[in-house]
């Protein structure tokens, strides 16, 4: 064989493909023990099983010598570490050190928004929370008003947000804290509103958990109070919220606040609760209410809130087609990936379209996301 086999890439296509040992095995007529060892190192396979292995894992067969710096579980903000598999949390890992491969990629031929993620680790109650939440609209220069794209501003402050589609299921929103952060949104939750606060709650892990091990009830309740101070800031709440007629809830006054600041009835609701605004017995009835009328699970006016899909990546590609003559096959043979392999590595399956195909002019490009 002409070149230096490395079966950790061999492992990381496999794990990012979600195939399992047997699996693969099975498509190239090789035992499971067998393959194992040719991703520990103890064999080295022939050339025609090479290519056989990478036609499987839609992989070309120089990715094999890639030496991968693997990332670790610890820089990642699942939402459940405890509850979720094992095996799960592999595929996650698999497919942000893909992702992380790709923005490397694109940082040695673009300039990539700057990365302005804060630090914040002096905090211990709620109330310091609140005033971590303000202090980033303050440093980010969003007023007190309603955050107008929440996806679009996460990719101004330089990290890049994506759908690990065939794990949405089984994982929630997650992300991971790298130079160039990653934000995972989860795309089996349909309505904006959710995808908003679940992406408010990944900025949250980025400035308040810098090297914390989350996942647990209390950093996840953290990430969840700034979200929740961060789309609605408590000075705001207590001068627009539309206060209760007598015990009953302004359901109307209600709905129009959520179409104006982008956050779930559900989520106006405690968050009202949060600031002692409306009663126990008032939130209540009112979580009872949405349940009554088909609403806890998912919202019957959250079409009229238009989608906040990630740019940062697709406006990056077609950069490098447009204006850098780098078509989608050539960015895909540097990452030593098949097409459809690339196209599951961007969540962009469908959107690609022309960028396949380019010219041959190249300068230098300065990329940023529109606010």
């Amino acid at each position: 064989m002409s070149m230096t086999f490395n079966g950790s890439s061999m492992r990381l296509a496999r794990v990012f493909s979600g195939l399992s040992l047997e699996e693969v095995a099975e498509r190239v007529s090789k035992t499971r023990q067998y393959l194992h060892k040719l991703e520990t190192g103890q064999s080295t396979p022939t050339d025609e099983l090479l290519v056989k292995v990478a036609d499987v894992l839609n992989v070309e067969t120089d990715f094999f010598a890639k030496r991968s710096s693997q990332l670790h579980e610890q820089q990642f903000h699942f939402r459940s570490l405890l509850t979720t598999k094992v095996s799960i949390r592999q595929v996650a890992i698999a497919r942000a050190e893909m992702v992380r491969e790709l923005i490397e990629l694109l940082e040695k031929e673009l300039k990539l928004p700057d990365v302005n993620f804060p630090c914040f680790s002096d905090f211990e109650t709620v109330h310091d929370i609140e005033r971590i939440a303000e202090e980033c609209r303050k440093e980010w220069d969003l007023g007190l008003g309603p955050v107008d794209n929440v996806t679009r501003l996460a990719e101004n402050l330089g990290a890049l947000v994506t759908t690990f589609s065939s794990i949405s299921k089984e994982v929630d929103a997650l992300s991971v804290a790298l130079d160039r952060p990653i934000i995972v949104r989860n795309t089996a939750k349909t309505d904006t509103c959710r995808q908003r606060f679940d992406i408010a709650h990944e900025i949250g892990h980025l400035v308040m958990h810098e090297g914390v091990v989350t996942g647990d009830r209390l950093t996840e309740s953290q990430a969840n109070r700034f979200a929740s101070a961060f789309l609605l800031p408590r000075s705001m709440m207590a001068k627009l919220f539309p206060r209760p007629r007598g015990s009953r809830l302004d359901w109307r006054g209600i709905r129009e606040f959520k179409l104006n600041w982008k956050v779930s009835k559900a989520a106006i609701l405690y968050r009202a609760r949060q600031l002692d605004l409306i009663t126990d017995k008032q939130y209540k009835s009112g979580v009872i209410t949405l349940r009554k009328y088909g609403e806890s699970s998912g919202e019957k006016d959250d079409y009229l809130i238009a989608k906040e899909p990630p740019e940062l990546l697709i406006n990056a590609l077609k950069v490098l087609c447009e204006q850098k003559a780098f078509g989608i096959d050539e960015v895909a043979r540097k990452l030593g990936v098949k097409r459809t392999f690339f196209e599951e590595l961007t969540g962009l399956k469908g959107q690609l379209g022309f960028l396949y195909e380019c010219g041959n002019k190249r300068r230098e490009v300065v990329l940023s996301v529109v606010r």
